[in-house]
């Protein structure tokens, strides 16, 4: 019986793999027995990643997906896919009062931006195979009130919307295209935006998930799921990962 879950000979491109959501992502397609393309703007990291996947056939091709003018060589450059994981993001909590157009740009950019216009060189391009999925990474973020946090939650509630359309538009193709929206996740980046708080602090917010936070594994899981034969009639949600924060 084949493995509905077997992600064997497909290509994967993966970006934000050089930590994070996007690293575990890349190393859980690799056992699964895919060929991952790891990208990313920091090479060395992105091969510190590259030494942890198993098997064979993988790559590391780096990119600032911020720079747009170098997005269609960087897509002429790689093989035909399977699968596109993007978990390159970026956030900084910021009030109303604070916002301004740098703010908007910096985390539009990285967040709404960069994977619609790499998404859309793929397409021109003719990079995505029949019946290849996409699977972008989103947020909780999209769908609470968080103060701080209005500009990033834009951008994902955008990225989120796109992707609908986007889903609707590669239908025709066989091209599954899905969003996944995390709550807090252990990873760098997160305890990076929270330095200074104090453990009480942390733990008060915790309490608010009824299994805790999230670690990059559980999201792995659920985007190898996306890419799989598993999900071939799965195609415009937004899967929510958070743990029971959003039932309560």
């Amino acid at each position: 019986m084949n493995d509905p879950f077997s992600l064997a000979g497909k290509t994967i491109l993966v970006t934000g793999a050089s930590s994070g959501i996007g690293q575990a992502a890349a190393i859980l397609a690799a056992q699964l027995g895919a060929h991952v393309i790891l990208s990313g703007r920091n090479e060395e990291r992105l091969r510190a990643t590259l030494a942890q996947l198993s098997g064979a056939g993988h790559a590391v091709t780096p990119l600032d997906l911020t720079d747009f003018d170098g997005l269609a060589a960087f897509v002429k450059s790689l093989p035909s896919l399977d699968g596109f994981v993007n978990s390159a993001g970026a956030n900084q909590w910021r009030t109303f009062k604070f916002i301004d157009v740098a703010h908007l740009r910096k985390l539009g950019v990285i967040n709404y931006e960069a994977p619609l216009l790499l998404t859309n060189e793929l397409v021109k391009q003719r990079k995505l195979n029949a019946g290849a999925a996409i699977v972008y990474i989103a947020s909780i973020a999209a769908a609470v009130g968080t103060p701080g946090n209005a500009v990033y939650a834009g951008a994902k509630a955008a990225l989120i919307a796109a992707a609908r359309i986007a889903a609707v538009e590669l239908g025709k193709q066989r091209i599954r295209v899905n969003c996944l929206s995390p709550g807090v996740v252990n990873t760098p980046l997160h305890e990076k935006m929270v330095e200074g708080l104090s453990p009480e602090l942390k733990a008060a917010d915790e309490k608010h998930y009824l299994l805790g936070y999230g670690e990059v594994a559980d999201v792995a899981a659920a985007v190898a799921y996306l890419l799989s034969p598993g999900a071939r009639w799965v195609t415009g949600i937004n899967l929510v990962l958070d743990g029971g924060y959003t039932c309560v």
